[in-house]
């Protein structure tokens, strides 16, 4: 079966182990799904990730990231951009997701970033989700 949007299949992924708890999620890997997981590790949303090679695409294997109450450090994940409406903007554009609280992750030249990155090396591009 063929995956059309392997970032919103990624990004439910992570809701729905969120929603019940669980440590660990596996996600099929891919370039732009291991972009997005190096973000969400940099700026503190997930423990960590492993690529494991599974002799066919591969898969990514998020560990989450919850509070000393139980509560997820992923209180809610949005995608943006779609594959039917693409959304670019310029660095001054990007938005500050809870007045900066939260984070959304770009797509640029330079691989993916996160708002705050994109801003230091004043680089623009898609922004494929938000995060808070």
């Amino acid at each position: 079966m063929s995956l059309s949007d392997p970032i919103a299949d990624m990004l439910t992924r992570i809701r729905n182990a969120v929603r019940i708890n669980e440590d660990e999620v596996n996600i099929k890997a891919s370039n732009i799904c291991e972009g997005i997981a190096a973000v969400l590790k940099k700026e503190g949303y997930i423990e960590d990730f492993d690529r494991i090679d599974d002799g066919k695409q591969g898969i990514l294997r998020v560990t989450l990231k919850y509070d000393r109450d139980g509560q997820s450090v992923i209180n809610e994940i949005t995608r943006i951009s779609k594959p039917g409406r693409r959304i670019y903007l310029s660095v001054d554009k990007l938005p500050h997701v809870l007045g900066g609280m939260g984070i959304a992750i770009v797509s640029t030249s330079k691989g993916v970033m996160s708002d705050r990155s994109c801003r230091e090396a004043n680089v623009s591009g898609e922004i494929l989700c938000t995060v808070s």
